[in-house]
């Protein structure tokens, strides 16, 4: 399908979109099935392998900003997957920590990943998925000098 005029000048981009709200898409629908949205799994993930972290910490790790952090962290506690309590070396800071029910969840998530994972590179070689990702990391550089460029 030929693109419409007003993304003509940046195929490429549009392409990244179109597969980033699919891929997002699908992680939706996986997550749903364990109680969780796109974006959460990646926190327990980091508390999973981890252990407790520093809210802020949580933050660095996954690239995030702390408003959007403290949201998502408030969002698991509501549902029981983490606990948070205050440092005990610094009392400025949060800790954050995988509750039993969350432990109870990793299986079920890694699954739903490993689903992702393979419906992303279904029709692809082990040939093709390495140069995806190398192409893929070249076009991360990239947009995170531009991004630092702009700053």
């Amino acid at each position: 399908m030929p693109l419409p005029p007003s993304v003509a000048a940046g195929p490429l981009s549009h392409a990244i979109l179109r597969v980033a709200r699919v891929h997002r898409m699908l992680a939706g629908q996986l997550l749903r099935r364990v109680g969780l949205h796109p974006g959460q799994e990646l926190v327990m993930m980091q508390l999973w392998d981890r252990g407790p972290q520093r809210q802020t910490d949580l933050v660095r790790l996954l690239d995030s900003d702390a408003a959007t952090m403290t949201r998502t962290v408030q969002r698991l506690e509501n549902a029981g997957f983490v606990r948070r309590r205050p440092s005990p070396s610094d009392k400025r800071a949060t800790i954050v920590e995988p509750t039993a029910a969350s432990n109870a969840l990793r299986q079920e998530v890694e699954r739903a990943w490993l689903d992702l994972e393979a419906s992303t590179v279904n029709d692809l070689t082990p040939k093709e998925q390495a140069e995806v990702l190398e192409v893929l990391g070249r076009i991360e550089g990239s947009l995170t000098r531009a991004a630092a460029q702009l700053d």
